[in-house]
């Protein structure tokens, strides 16, 4: 990106230091590039790994893939090695990187194989590089690899060449923002030989690699494409560190080529000589337009030339840039010094050689001020001019005399001051009195009445004050020179103000835009809904820029109008064929450009980073192209706000639906299991005493018999309560959970709850402290008892044979608050809260029988609906879970207690 930062010269650019200070506090990144898969990536990894163990750096492998490759299994060993995360995936178990451990491990250095790789569904991130991004900003250092087919950027290349599509990709700016970029070269024939003898691939795989993928002419191109992409980032990285050390370039390390543009019609063809040049060279270019105070005043031509000739340096894969200035040359010249730039191409002078003594040449100044910077100085051919807009020939603008009639005014009222004060002033100091009413004319009506005053003033000032009197002639040469110097005075000080003026009309403007923005970006930043962003959008474009605005965004398949200003969601044939070939191709469409010049509105893409995420669509009243440089700047920052805003939106919307998609996922398996399990066991168990007891009826002893009818019955109980606790929480979730509520002392379902958990709890003690002035809460003693019994349930699965389950209660305040304690283990304090998940079980020790994993789930939503709050902790005095439910003590109690 170029600096166009207006400092002095030898002073850091801001921008370069503000991402040094951002760089120091992360973890440094290195990527070790490839040119296709066996070049040795992960091997020269590893030894820079073992290098910098040797140094005393505490390293670890964070994931490392060998593929079988015994030299590469071999430097494996000697490394702390962080154990693979197991994940269930779809019946299959698969290893992935443990983000937590390596992070929890905190190592000064790690390393991670296979940049691009794709995380299994419900890891924290989709993609290994944002499993890298979040090592990164821990300040962990990150040794990695990447091959070239899997840049973002390069993936449609890469494509072209090989025939086959890449589907995992990483962004460009993961390689932007790396410290440092190492590329292990092989070539074709080597890395040909390797998969001969079997290094890379297993035979039969390497034998059909060779005839599809790795054949020696997509080998060459990629490993073309991998030097050109590292080059393309050292040089970025050498810019970089020239702007932070304020070194004035170029340093001609690589070539960089700048051609300068105006309102002259042979622009066009120092651009295309530009590209030319740039092609030779094999160097990035751009083309640069310096905007003056002169510039405003530039008649719509030129500026429309001006605007077509940086759109043909886009067109032409160049960079487009516009810059205020006020001293063209020497404003090229720090740009050029600031970006590196090594040649400047610059059209011959346009001007007679009389008007070049008088205002100077731009190329002039220019070969002066480059130092060791090559200027090209170009004759360009105007035929080549491309074609500016048609402008429809209207009635001639009528003179507006208002302005010359104040300044007629104006001189009137100095002409009156200046007789005032005639009789205390010397004659020619009066002529301060008349400069000042052309000051005022230049600052309230600009630079021709400005002039026109200075003639009507001078004229005045000789009329009446320069003898011979009330004649224009001038009788001694003192007059005379006097006149001419007021004369002389007044024109300069007149172009000098209304060139001030035009400057700053122009900071205004400025203002007014750069408060604009500001504040579209604090309404996007507020924006919690795609509809708000797109409605903040829509009027921000179209209150900005004057034009009708249309937003259209993709559904189902195309694309659809979701937002107008003015409101309007229809489209013509033409207008929707014009969209959606933006859509595709990411390029402007429709009026204006070269593709369906025919349609109503400009289609222009909305971009981010990643990819295009809608359309914006622009019209007004008049003809030809809609947007000047200075408004397409504009545009493009509007647009890449909300193209940014847009992209949030989805990607929060995205994050939620897999986020919820995963917590489907572990519900389905959860369930499942539980099924396969829960439903099982005692169903085993049913078959096999009844079996037994129709096969060996005479056979088994009359106690035998008690025991398996007794089994009978304990497994049917608990498949009661499974199915039963699946219904109630299928009610929870479907919201149809209606509370039969009235009032009710707590005591009593209590003891309801313990008379029907008395075989559960046959095995331990039982105490309860409910006091009887309790005060009666309204509660559903249905959905109470069973959140009771489900209490008691889970303590007595976890607590030892033997051991205390106690049910205490008290009034606090308006509350009345219910404990279920027990003796046994515990909770472990990262399961407080997932207890009461669906499905969720703490591990348990092999004495304790299983769960379903829904009967605490299934407490907090009877609880809570009917208007309670339950709570899991750990016992203070003594190991063990207490549980604590805390209701609200119903107010009909003490209306009731209020009467006589």
């Amino acid at each position: 990106m170029p600096d166009d930062s207006r400092d002095a010269p030898g002073r850091p650019s801001p921008d370069a230091l503000l991402e040094r200070a951002t760089r120091e506090t992360r973890g440094r990144l290195k990527i070790f590039l490839g040119a296709a898969p066996g070049v040795g990536k992960t091997y020269e990894m590893l030894m820079s790994g073992r290098a910098r163990k040797a140094d005393g750096v505490d390293v670890v492998i964070g994931v490392v893939e060998t593929h079988g490759r015994e030299e590469t299994a071999a430097l494996v060993e000697g490394f702390e090695v962080v154990p693979r995360r197991i994940v269930d995936y779809r019946g299959r178990v698969l290893e992935e990187m443990d983000l937590d451990a390596i992070l929890a491990r905190r190592p000064a250095l790690v390393l991670v194989d296979e940049l691009a790789h794709t995380n299994a569904e419900g890891s924290r991130h989709p993609k290994r590089y944002l499993d890298v991004e979040e090592i990164l900003a821990r300040g962990i250092d990150v040794y990695t690899t990447l091959n070239i087919q899997h840049v973002e950027s390069l993936n449609d290349v890469v494509a072209q060449i090989t025939r086959i599509r890449v589907r995992e990709t990483v962004p460009d700016s993961i390689i932007d923002r790396a410290d440092d970029v190492e590329v292990i070269d092989l070539t074709p024939d080597d890395l040909i030989k390797r998969l001969h003898e079997g290094k890379v691939y297993f035979a039969g795989t390497a034998k059909r690699a060779i005839e599809n993928y790795f054949s020696p002419g997509n080998l060459t191109a990629l490993r073309e494409l991998a030097l050109r992409r590292t080059a393309q980032r050292v040089d970025e990285q050498l810019v970089s560190h020239m702007q932070a050390h304020a070194i004035s370039g170029p340093w001609a390390a690589g070539d960089r080529v700048l051609v300068c543009i105006d309102e002259q019609p042979r622009s066009a063809s120092l651009v295309r000589y530009a590209r030319r040049q740039a092609d030779r060279l094999r160097a990035p270019w751009a083309a640069l337009h310096i905007e003056t105070a002169r510039s405003a005043g530039l008649p719509e031509a030129g500026k429309d030339r001006i605007a077509a000739t940086l759109r043909l340096a886009e067109q032409l894969g160049g960079e487009a840039i516009t810059l205020p200035g006020q001293d063209v040359a020497r404003d090229i010249v720090r740009h050029a010094m600031a970006n590196n730039v090594t040649h400047v191409i610059i059209g011959k002078p346009a001007k007679p050689r009389w008007r070049e003594m008088f205002e100077g040449s731009v190329s002039h100044e220019l070969i002066r001020l480059a130092g060791d910077i090559s200027v090209h100085v170009i004759s360009g051919n105007d035929r080549d001019a491309p074609p500016a807009r048609e402008v429809a020939l209207a009635t001639p603008t009528r003179l507006k005399l208002r302005p010359y009639a104040l300044g007629v005014a104006y001189t009137g009222v100095a002409l009156a001051f200046a007789m005032l004060l005639l009789r205390v002033l010397d004659v020619r100091n009066l002529a301060l009195v008349f400069l000042m009413a052309v000051l005022t004319s230049a600052v309230t009506a600009g630079l021709w009445p400005a002039l026109f005053t200075s003639a009507v003033a001078a004229l005045a000032f000789n009329f009446f004050f320069l003898p011979p009197l009330y004649t224009l002639d001038i009788g001694d040469p003192e007059s005379a020179l006097a006149f001419v110097f007021f004369l002389c005075v007044a024109v300069i000080a007149s172009n000098l103000t209304a060139r001030v003026q035009r400057q700053a009309a122009a900071a205004r403007q400025r203002a007014r835009t750069t408060e604009g923005l500001y504040l579209f970006s604090r309404k996007l930043a507020g924006a919690g809904t795609l509809e708000d962003v797109l409605w903040a959008t829509v009027y921000q474009i179209a209150s900005m820029l004057k034009v009708r605005v249309v937003v259209l965004l993709p559904e189902n398949g195309t694309i659809a109008v979701r937002a107008g200003y003015p409101p309007d969601d229809t489209l013509v044939d033409a207008d929707i064929a014009a969209a959606r070939w933006a859509w595709e191709h990411n390029r402007p469409a429709g009026r204006g450009a070269d593709t369906l010049p025919g349609a109503r509105r400009l289609y222009l893409p909305l971009r981010t980073g990643r990819t295009a995420v809608g359309v914006v669509g622009l019209d007004d009243d008049g003809q030809g192209p809609l947007l000047t440089p200075e408004e397409q700047r504009l545009f493009d920052s509007l647009a890449d706000q909300a193209a940014l805003a847009i992209e949030r939106i989805e990607l929060v919307a995205d994050v939620d639906r897999a986020r919820l998609a995963a917590e489907a996922d572990r519900l389905r398996s959860a369930l499942l299991t539980s099924i396969s399990h829960d439903l099982r066991t005692p169903l085993a168990a049913i078959m096999g005493a009844a079996e037994a007891l129709r096969d060996y009826p005479d056979a088994i002893a009359a106690g035998d018999r008690v025991e398996l009818l007794s089994t009978v019955i304990d497994e049917s109980e608990r498949l009661h309560r499974f199915i039963a606790n699946l219904l109630d929480m299928t009610r929870i979730e479907s919201g149809a959970m209606q509370p039969n509520a009235s009032l009710h002392y707590v005591g009593d379902v209590v003891g309801t709850a313990l008379r029907r958990a008395a075989k559960i709890l046959a095995e331990h003690r039982v105490e309860v402290g409910i006091p009887p002035e309790l005060p009666m809460i309204r509660l559903d003693p249905v959905l109470f008892e069973q959140v009771l019994f489900n209490l008691l349930d889970n303590a007595a699965k976890y607590a030892p044979q033997g051991t205390a389950i106690r049910i205490e209660g008290w009034a606090d305040g308006g509350s009345v608050v219910l404990q279920v304690l027990d003796e046994g283990p515990g909770i472990p304090p990262a399961d407080l809260e997932r207890v009461f998940d669906s499905f969720y079980r703490v591990r348990k020790a092999d004495h304790v029988r299983a769960g379903t994993g829904l009967g605490l789930s299934i407490c907090r939503g009877f609880v809570e609906a009917m208007g309670g709050t339950i709570r899991a902790g750990n016992r203070t005095d003594r190991s063990g879970a207490v549980f604590t439910i805390k209701m609200p003590a119903s107010a009909d109690v003490a209306m009731l207690e209020d009467l006589p």
